[in-house]
């Protein structure tokens, strides 16, 4: 049994900061305590000021709940290390967050143990991020925040959506699951209760989303791994501009060099396989195309073929001394 009041204190602060609600019976178990001494560490917790609430259901249990003011974080080496990284790589993906992410770095060095601080210092001096200019659009901190917690917490939630081509669709409700980034878009993976069925729906197409306080049993993802189940349907679905080459190389070498979907590189034989380039983008496409460092033959819309030849004949002039002439 834990013998050492502080230490114990501390960790069971720990405990309710990772995760949304605890039986009483869990906390006793991971502290090494009965269920009594759970109950008045709890009220220890509650004269220091820390929101404990309790919780009602088959056993009840307790939650940290938002209070006038945020308590301590508690964080391992290991957390303080991701943390102080992640607020320095991240936050160029949400709209507004830089200043913020900045604010709060500072607030987490300040506290940082010396040997911590030398291992941020570290990492951060010998690692840089190349900031391409990507086509997806930047999503609102508050929505991604509010969908991740749904999706913690098995929350149900409703929200207006808009497809893709450009029409609003009945307001959606859905049990959210999982949040998966992909080439500079976040999408939300969950399963649609009118339509009975997992959907993938785009965060800078969500609007009004609220949660409505109930709550689901998660159901499993087709196949098991949520990131996978994503990648597969992105990978499938109906795009604006269909490229498809048949490549003179074997598919394991152009998996390597694409580092291509699964299901968008297929084989042939030994030798030669299948690439769907097909996009919603002109310059993706001619950049994926460009990749396969190999000879193919292009199965593709005339719009294709038409970016590309112009982009074929700017390359050439440029490679020719001639970038300032005027194409034919």
């Amino acid at each position: 049994m834990t013998s050492d009041l502080p230490a114990r204190m501390l960790r069971l602060l720990s405990l309710l900061q990772t995760r949304r609600e605890w039986s009483g019976t869990e906390l006793a178990e991971r502290l090494g305590v009965t269920g009594r001494t759970v109950r008045r560490d709890i009220d220890r917790l509650r004269e220091l000021g820390y929101p404990v609430e309790g919780t009602t259901g088959h056993a009840g249990g307790y939650r940290l709940a938002s209070g006038t003011a945020m308590p301590p974080l508690l964080l391992d080496d290991d957390e303080a290390i991701a943390t102080a990284v992640a607020l320095r790589t991240a936050a160029g993906h949400l709209t507004g967050m830089e200043e913020t992410s900045l604010r709060a770095l500072a607030k987490l060095e300040q506290v940082l143990p010396a040997r911590l601080r030398t291992q941020v210092a570290a990492l951060q001096q010998t690692t840089a991020a190349i900031d391409w200019e990507t086509r997806g659009p930047r999503i609102d901190p508050e929505l991604l925040a509010l969908l991740a917690g749904a999706c913690r917490d098995h929350e149900m939630v409703t929200f207006d959506y808009t497809t893709r081509g450009g029409s609003t669709a009945a307001p959606r409700r859905v049990e959210p699951h999982h949040l998966i980034s992909s080439g500079g878009l976040w999408y939300l993976l969950a399963h649609d209760t009118g339509k009975d069925d997992w959907r993938i729906y785009r965060l800078d197409r969500i609007a009004d989303p609220a949660p409505i306080r109930r709550r689901f049993t998660a159901r499993p993802v087709p196949g098991g791994d949520p990131a996978a189940y994503v990648a597969t349907k992105i990978a499938t679905a109906p795009t604006r501009y269909r490229a498809v080459a048949t490549v003179q190389a074997p598919a394991e070498t152009i998996r390597r060099r694409t580092a291509a979907l699964p299901d968008r590189v297929k084989a042939l034989d030994e030798n030669s396989c299948t690439v769907d380039c097909s996009g919603n983008y002109l310059p993706g496409i001619a950049q994926h195309l460009t990749v396969l460092d190999a000879d193919y033959t292009l199965d593709a819309d005339p719009d294709v073929t038409a970016y590309l030849r112009r982009t074929a004949e700017r390359l050439h002039r440029s490679a020719t001394g001639q970038g300032h002439a005027t194409a034919p």
